[in-house]
């Protein structure tokens, strides 16, 4: 069954800078209507972008789900056509494996860029992007696979080319 979660205290700490007080505030996705498809991540804090600027957002969530399913990322809707904020890879994908690994417990993290030509304000707790689950298919002559994933972002590529 999915389900997402607040990372640990101390995963929240290192990888926010925030507190113990913060850490009890903040809640995990919902949807906001009845009929949505997607579940909407919020803010941890205030935040600018001036035109050009990227920043790597953490959501202080984790989730879990279906081995044969995932969790894609997309920024909301609004952001993209009122100022034109980007997610820096487009759409995010949570494999399942990425739930509780050993590098970062699956702590999502978005990063965003504002391709817009002034500057843009967020505030705590406002949603900025939006998670859609969906189940994915392999190909019937696939090769058994047993390699398992054993960090967290990039982790899927560590003996590839880049390395990221």
């Amino acid at each position: 069954m999915r389900k997402f979660e607040k990372i640990s205290l101390e995963e929240f700490i290192k990888s926010t800078g925030l507190t113990e007080q913060e850490y009890d505030k903040y809640s995990i996705p919902k949807r906001s209507t009845k009929h949505s498809a997607g579940y909407d991540f919020s803010l941890l804090f205030d935040l600018d972008l001036i035109p050009g600027e990227i920043k790597k957002i953490p959501t202080g969530i984790k989730v879990s789900m279906g081995t044969d399913e995932v969790l894609m990322v997309f920024i909301r809707s609004s952001l993209g056509f009122k100022y034109n904020i980007r997610m820096c890879n487009q759409v995010g994908i949570i494999d399942s494996d990425y739930y509780n690994n050993e590098d970062n417990e699956g702590h999502i993290f978005v990063k965003i860029q504002n391709e817009g030509t002034e500057k843009v304000h967020f505030n705590k707790g406002e949603n900025f992007v939006q998670g859609i689950f969906t189940k994915f298919l392999i190909t019937s002559d696939e090769t058994e696979i047993k390699t398992e994933r054993t960090g967290g972002f990039g982790s899927t590529n560590k003996e590839g080319k880049n390395g990221r």
